[in-house]
């Protein structure tokens, strides 16, 4: 359902404020809830990419109003698992998954230019490639919307150290981004999933335990930080693809350029 900018209902800075300091030691479930009093099931969508924390807020919010949204993006490079999951989640709560796919037009440019696999040739590349791949379809997506549920916590890597729980999205027009996870560990999110027989992505099983796309995400060894499965034949530079933390405002770019250092080298 595609609104009128004039229609959008945005909140300032004060009132979200106030919100964020209210709901920061409230349960996850008053966070979505308030979402979608707030804003009805037509403005408000959980987008995921069906990682454990993202299908724990299918379940929440599902069982809060069935008719929830939920979005997903298809970045073209994703592992037939993704799939699986996508399809179990339909048969299982009955709900449409709304599935966003980059531009062809911007791949065919970019592969063009770069290569396919231009990801593993630069920092500035592979953030070229998440950019075409995942951030301009999810700018589509949230066209739609006024307020936006996340996965994201506090303990999964230092740029998402201070998140709240509810907080404006100056990258994104103003609407309202939730995390309602933000301040649970990675151990209350698998609890929840056993307790309440939420389905799990396949990949999990196999080592994995941050998904992304194939050629950019392997298992994990024990211990070892989520996201270092990422990216992970990169130098100091960030886990992080830009969906969460914009470039298009700039300062997601200029913290990769004071990562990389004026010659791009990384040194």
């Amino acid at each position: 359902m595609m609104l009128l900018e004039t229609e959008r209902v945005l909140l300032d800075d004060l009132e979200v404020g106030e919100l964020a300091v209210d709901y920061d030691a409230r349960e996850p479930e008053d966070v979505l809830e308030w979402a979608i009093d707030r804003f009805g099931v037509d403005r408000f969508a959980i987008i995921t990419s069906f990682q454990a924390d993202g299908c724990v807020l299918i379940d929440m919010a599902h069982k809060i109003n069935r008719k929830v949204r939920v979005v997903t993006i298809d970045t073209g490079r994703l592992p037939d698992d993704q799939y699986d999951i996508i399809d179990e989640f339909r048969r299982r709560y009955g709900i449409q998954v709304e599935v966003y796919f980059p531009d062809a037009t911007a791949v065919e440019s970019m592969t063009l230019r770069h290569g396919v696999n231009l990801f593993r040739q630069s920092v500035e590349k592979r953030l070229l490639c998440c950019h075409v791949r995942k951030v301009l379809p999810l700018n589509r997506a949230l066209k739609g919307i006024d307020c936006w549920a996340t996965g994201l916590r506090r303990d999964q890597w230092a740029t998402r150290a201070n998140i709240r729980k509810i907080e404006i999205d100056h990258d994104h027009g103003g609407i309202i981004k939730v995390s309602p996870l933000a301040d649970w560990t990675e151990d209350e999110v698998w609890d929840y999933i056993r307790e309440c027989d939420v389905p799990v992505h396949p990949m999990y099983a196999k080592g994995f335990k941050s998904l992304g796309c194939a050629p950019c995400t392997r298992p994990v060894a024990e211990g070892e930080p989520a996201r270092s499965g990422r990216w992970w034949w990169e130098v100091n530079a960030p886990k992080e693809c830009g969906m969460h933390c914009s470039m298009e405002t700039g300062g997601f770019e200029h913290e990769v350029q004071a990562i990389l250092g004026k010659n791009g080298t990384g040194h």
